[in-house]
């Protein structure tokens, strides 16, 4: 199998200290979900637009599903790269497919309700990108459907509790297309046949941290 995704961490990991003097809030986070639940319960002030009001987690969510393309672009692209079945590489194919149209109805919201966007992905999905560049072969597939998998399991969960408290136009239908998108690429994951379900299960409700080791260890599909 080729490994080619080797040099886009080693350029991500670069422009780092440019890229969190320019987006320090996007950094700080200990898991990114945490802020989107804070936002639900206490929205604070909202931002009067021409299409709704907007909260702290509306502007949440848009921030995140960049972030999640920045990293999943890049991991659909390697896994296209080392495929071992025809399902890895179509889960990849998705991955690049999804967020590429993600990424474009975003940047135009963004840029209609004033909103900053991240350029880089946090530190925690580079050094995700960076486990799936160091796994061996037979440990790539497995790690490459349980981590995004994973990944998405939780963006799915806050992203439905956005969606049925936004009172912003553009961002219930912006939400609307982000359900249909995740919801293709979990399907995609799964088929893989890769995936841990009961990994998946208890890595839900636990910690940042004990989801990062809670990881299935390799082993045959």
């Amino acid at each position: 199998m080729r490994r080619n995704l080797g040099s886009v961490v080693l350029v991500l990991a670069i422009g780092g200290t440019l890229g969190s003097l320019l987006y320090p809030v996007f950094y700080s986070y200990p898991h990114r979900f945490d802020a989107v639940k804070a936002a639900i319960a206490d929205p604070g002030p909202l931002v009067d637009t021409p299409w709704g009001p907007l909260s702290a987690a509306d502007r949440d969510l848009v921030v995140q599903v960049e972030l999640d393309g920045l990293w999943e672009t890049s991991a659909g692209r390697q896994a296209i790269d080392r495929a071992p079945t025809k399902e890895v590489e179509e889960a990849g194919e998705q991955l690049v497919a999804g967020h590429t149209d993600l990424d474009r109805r975003v940047r135009k919201l963004a840029a209609d309700l004033a909103i900053p966007l991240p350029d880089r992905p946090t530190a925690e999905q580079q050094g995700w990108l960076a486990q799936l560049t160091a796994a061996q072969d037979g440990e790539y597939p497995r790690l490459f459907a349980n981590l995004l998998r994973e990944e998405h399991g939780r963006v799915f969960q806050q992203l439905a509790q956005v969606r049925s408290s936004t009172r912003n136009t553009l961002v219930r239908e912006l939400a609307t297309v982000i359900n249909r998108t995740e919801l293709g690429h979990i399907s995609a994951l799964e088929k893989t046949g890769y995936v841990d379900f009961d990994a998946v299960s208890r890595n839900a409700t636990a910690s940042p941290s004990a989801r990062q080791t809670a990881l299935p260890a390799p082993s045959s599909p």
